[in-house]
């Protein structure tokens, strides 16, 4: 069976030491589309768009560092323990996803201390926009021939030219597509049920969406983590476990609280 072989550069284009990488593009494509969209939402709401530009700044610090902490305490700690200033140089690539929502979470909690609506109406806003940033986001894995899944025999195999000659899952496709469907639910809800949906709605949505669909794409991936936690699941699954509790609770928070009392 013939299987198609990705071998695109992941450089777009260097301009002296300087390179334009698919990855770095998709994702701060991923904010300013973000930064779009909350923009029209929160024109939807009668909201001041001039506080996004400090949310923006909140979230994209925030997620960048719980990214790369995420990476290297999670998947490599005794490599960067070792060597700790290693862990600032993010240009050499290793973010995780589990660390970055972590590090949006907080940006988020931060931002909230001086707005005038709830934490937690903030990230239902935001998770709109999260769910289409991280398929933008894992589309740059690709690009980069990373988080690849194992090898096999399907025809939905990709051969990474760059690091394999046998046709693998290409994993982050899966995923990329997961929470592309993960955002299109929750525009569609936003726009159609926006006035009678209760608080954590579309962060639930949101959490078990990505979280969920990752958790079941793992079991066609290898173990990323350097070391060997001895159970059926790998780190990814059980980093994901906390994410989709959180999701599955807001979900059945937000409906409890939007029902409406029976009257006798």
């Amino acid at each position: 069976m013939e299987h198609f072989i990705w071998n695109t550069d992941p450089v777009i284009f260097s301009i002296g030491g300087l390179s334009l990488r698919w990855y770095g593009l998709l994702f701060v494509s991923g904010f300013l589309i973000g930064f779009y969209i909350m923009s029209w939402i929160f024109r939807q709401e009668n909201k001041n768009t001039a506080v996004l530009d400090r949310w923006l700044f909140y979230i994209f610090v925030s997620a960048v560092i719980g990214a790369r902490l995420g990476h290297c305490l999670f998947y490599d700690p005794a490599y960067y323990l070792a060597n700790p200033l290693e862990i600032l140089f993010v240009w050499q690539g290793g973010l995780a996803s589990h660390g970055g929502t972590a590090g949006v979470l907080f940006g988020t909690w931060l931002f909230s201390r001086s707005f005038d609506e709830s934490f937690l109406w903030l990230l239902d806003r935001l998770a709109i926009p999260t769910a289409l940033a991280s398929a933008l986001i894992r589309l740059g894995n690709f690009f980069n021939s990373e988080i690849t899944g194992i090898e096999t025999d399907s025809p939905l195999g990709i051969v990474f030219a760059r690091i394999s000659d046998k046709p693998l899952h290409p994993a982050q496709l899966y995923e990329s597509l997961s929470y592309l469907l993960t955002f299109v639910v929750l525009y569609y809800i936003y726009r159609r049920y926006r006035a009678t949906t209760a608080d954590g709605l579309y962060l639930g949505i949101m959490m078990l969406g990505i979280f969920a669909s990752r958790f079941m794409i793992e079991f066609l991936k290898p173990e990323y983590a350097s070391y060997d936690i001895g159970i059926m699941l790998n780190l990814g699954q059980l980093l994901s476990l906390p994410f989709i509790l959180l999701g599955a609770t807001m979900i059945i928070y937000s409906l409890t609280k939007n029902r409406k009392p029976t009257i006798p």
